[in-house]
């Protein structure tokens, strides 16, 4: 066990930084846990589980504090959600060469940034949503988000404040409910994936780490941050990531 907190002390104090921060944003952090992973060791298949696990450990606690201070709008939250679930399960279960995945990360990540970046917020009227819309968007961030092992609210918020589909909190909370159920549908597709492998030694040391570390992200972004900050934190984040997983790959 000590030789595996020396060997990882680097794994898990980034770990620890980026649930702070996404939790703060109330996004899981589970784009900067593929990155992270990616530069080690750890075999490919294992490092979509243990950053789907963690993505649960932080957001669970940023879903229930939502709920209970009346930030999360299940009625306009349910659509979203309603093909999402079963296709982060389909995205989950199949195979992908690794490449092609990182590929496919880092694109996304960079136009979700570009997105989030330039996205304005036009008007406080946020009474307009087409339900099937949104359920279609929902079920496409869902495929790819199981695809790739993350909660897919890096896709989600972009998308949402874009639409201006409600208050830049509200956002967040919805993020960080749709985080949690595509991660468990991810995980459970994974599960039945022949490829399904996981350290469980290490991933508990993990799942501590950025449960502790959402908590202290979750105050700071009640005390600290406003919504426009939020946003852009968001999209540098999202830009950063995407960036430095494409130059990995091809410098």
């Amino acid at each position: 066990m000590i030789q595996l907190l020396f060997d990882y002390s680097l794994v898990i104090f980034l770990f620890f930084i980026a649930s702070i921060v996404y939790s703060s944003i109330g996004f899981g952090g589970g784009s900067s846990y593929l990155a992270i992973l990616a530069l080690t060791t750890i075999t490919f298949t294992q490092i979509r589980t243990t950053s789907l696990l963690c993505n649960l450990f932080v957001v669970s606690g940023n879903v229930l504090y939502y709920y209970r201070h009346n930030q999360l709008d299940l009625k306009k939250t349910i659509p979203i959600v309603s093909l999402s679930i079963p296709f982060a399960f389909l995205g989950g279960y199949l195979k992908i060469n690794e490449t092609i995945f990182f590929i496919l990360l880092g694109t996304l990540l960079i136009l979700a940034s570009i997105v989030m970046w330039y996205s304005k917020k036009n008007k406080t009227d946020y009474s307009k949503n087409n339900r099937i819309k949104n359920s279609f968007i929902g079920g496409i961030i869902g495929f790819f988000s199981g695809i790739v092992g993350i909660g897919g609210g890096i896709f989600l918020a972009p998308t949402l404040h874009l639409s201006n589909w409600d208050t830049t909190k509200k956002i967040a909370s919805t993020s960080s409910l749709f985080i949690l159920l595509n991660s468990l549908a991810g995980l459970l597709g994974q599960f039945y994936n022949p490829n399904f492998t996981i350290n469980w030694t290490l991933t508990s040391i993990l799942l501590l780490t950025v449960l502790i570390g959402g908590q202290i992200g979750r105050s700071i972004s009640q005390k600290k941050l406003t919504s426009n900050q939020i946003k852009k934190i968001t999209s540098l984040l999202i830009g950063y990531v995407g960036i430095k997983i494409l130059v990995g790959l091809f410098f």
